[in-house]
């Protein structure tokens, strides 16, 4: 199997012999791996003074870039960031992605479009309008979920994607940012006909956010998601439980300790490496990662560590074995 049919083996639920599947939603130390800036903080202000040749190169560079980190670090998907992200630069940075890739590596872009949680400054305002004037941000809601479906359609008929990441953050370590009432209301309705419109065209989809998702685990997967990521054990989520509740029903990604991987001693992170494997293998397709991302300023060393600790204990377990 290509890392790609094993990454769509987990999604269906299937198992997948060997290592359980493994990837990163982002992995930002592309400066300490490659030394190279990664796509995401590149500046934009260069890419408006490159000529179409440059610009040719620069997507090549990206692409070649994600592509080494799947193969070095052994990830079964790609999560492509194109930069800049407008559809067209989108759609161009899958297919020189693609090409450089072949079909070895699942591919995915960030196709989330249903509320998130605003920044501090925002909070108060949109909170406000929520209760003064709903209909107004339903129909907003409504018109954001329509853009992104016109855009995947798009991006469906130029080819080479696989599926979407859906990263539109709900929840803090307390839970929701919204009342549930509300939540069903703003998100909940328009989440489910993104993901079904996604799912009709043939992609699959993965619906993240980081946080305590408990109160709202069902409706996550009621939405319809081929799987959940990232199962947040700095937002109370264990993984054990998820898996209880609902991995008969959904596939589930995560939930290595960021914040152990950062400031914990190398003890605490093979004990949360382990424990993710552990329980996360007693449900039909899991994956391997990280509870949110491989972000700047995590030592290297750390993740290479987990990595490590992956390679030596999932081979024994497999994705789905129970």
């Amino acid at each position: 199997m290509t890392p790609r049919d094993r990454f769509i083996a987990a999604l269906e639920r299937r198992s997948v012999p060997g290592r359980v599947p493994h990837f990163e939603l982002v992995f930002f130390l592309t400066m300490e791996a490659f030394g190279k800036v990664h796509p995401s903080h590149r500046e934009y202000g260069q890419w408006l003074q490159m000529t179409e040749a440059e610009r040719v190169l620069h997507r090549r560079d990206m692409a070649r870039l994600h592509v080494d980190t799947a193969e070095r670090f052994e990830h079964d998907a790609i999560f492509v960031h194109p930069n800049p992200a407008d559809v067209e630069e989108t759609a161009r940075q899958i297919e020189a992605t693609r090409e450089d890739d072949g079909d070895r590596h699942f591919l995915m872009v960030h196709g989330d479009a249903t509320l998130k949680i605003p920044e501090g400054a925002e909070m108060e305002e949109m909170s406000l309008r929520m209760a003064e004037a709903p209909e107004e941000v339903d129909a907003e809601a409504t018109a954001l979920v329509d853009a992104a479906i016109r855009r995947a359609e798009v991006l469906r008929e130029r080819g080479g994607l696989d599926g979407f990441a859906l990263c539109s953050d709900y929840c803090f370590n307390t839970g929701p940012f919204l009342p549930l009432p509300w939540f069903d209301r703003f998100v909940t309705p328009h989440l489910a006909r993104l993901i079904r419109a996604y799912r009709e065209m043939g992609f699959y989809v993965i619906k993240h956010t980081d946080g305590n998702i408990m109160p709202i685990l069902d409706r996550l997967v009621d939405a319809g998601p081929h799987a959940l990521h990232s199962l947040d054990p700095q937002g109370g989520v264990d993984i054990a439980e998820v898996v209880r509740r609902v991995g008969d029903r959904v596939a589930l990604c995560g939930n290595v300790n960021c914040g152990l991987l950062q400031t914990g001693t190398d003890e605490q992170c093979v004990e949360s490496v382990k424990y993710a494997l552990e329980q996360g293998s007693k449900a039909p397709g899991y994956i391997f990662c990280t509870s949110n991302c491989i972000y700047t300023g995590m030592a290297l060393q750390r993740y290479e560590l987990m990595r490590d600790v992956w390679k030596e204990e999932s081979g024994e377990r497999g994705a789905g074995r129970r």
